[in-house]
């Protein structure tokens, strides 16, 4: 019987509690990605967004069984997120200045030509819109300020305004890359009350610190 690796529990980079900020060191980590803009509620393009990832990543779960004796849970949908003026996503939530990219991550054994055999067969039948957009590529995050955030996606403005103005420069640290959320919950199927999502962000050691 083949082992299943979860790497939401494997991984420490997938560990956070509600109501603490932790500094946590993310590896470099491999991604099904696809790019887009526009309000995630309401944009056609972020529907076809996900519907272009899903089809790929689950075929690579099952060639990885299959061909080599791998097996891994599909890991959860994540997005990077930001704004030419990142008020427009922190504070004014204004989601229609968004840009995003979403993600799923799959395993380092995966390798180009066993994505490029996935893409082709999950187009094979109910072909994706948005399927030849979506790309392998590796994201290096490094150190990161993370948290678990409980609750409807747009109470999460006090959530970061907490962790951008008061634990990261009270730490001697400045923000570097693209806000980050990982989605625990699935919003079709969980009250938005009860979602769960890892709200992440990179940073460094501040200036002159």
């Amino acid at each position: 019987m083949t082992d299943k690796t979860d790497f939401k529990r494997s991984l420490d980079a997938y560990q956070a509690k509600a109501g603490r900020f932790r500094v946590v060191d993310v590896p470099d980590l491999q991604y099904l990605m696809i790019d887009g803009h526009g309000d995630p509620n309401t944009s056609p393009l972020f529907a076809e967004s996900v519907r272009a990832l899903y089809p790929v990543a689950y075929k690579l779960k099952f060639a990885s069984k299959q061909d080599l004796g791998r097996d891994h849970v599909v890991m959860p949908l994540e997005g990077l997120w930001w704004a030419e003026d990142m008020d427009a996503y922190t504070a004014a939530r204004d989601k229609s200045k968004w840009d995003w990219t979403l993600m799923i991550m799959v395993p380092d054994w995966i390798g180009p030509p066993m994505f490029t055999a996935a893409v082709e067969a999950a187009g094979a039948k109910n072909r994706p819109a948005r399927l030849e957009d979506v790309r392998l590529e590796t994201l290096s995050e490094g150190r990161c300020v993370q948290t678990l955030h409980i609750g409807p996606f747009d109470g999460e403005a006090e959530v970061l305004a907490r962790m951008h103005r008061g634990f990261i420069p009270e730490n001697g640290l400045r923000m570097t890359g693209r806000h980050h959320e990982i989605y625990l919950s699935d919003p079709r199927r969980t009250a938005p009350e009860k979602q769960r999502t890892i709200l992440r962000q990179p940073v460094a050691p501040a200036r002159g610190g």
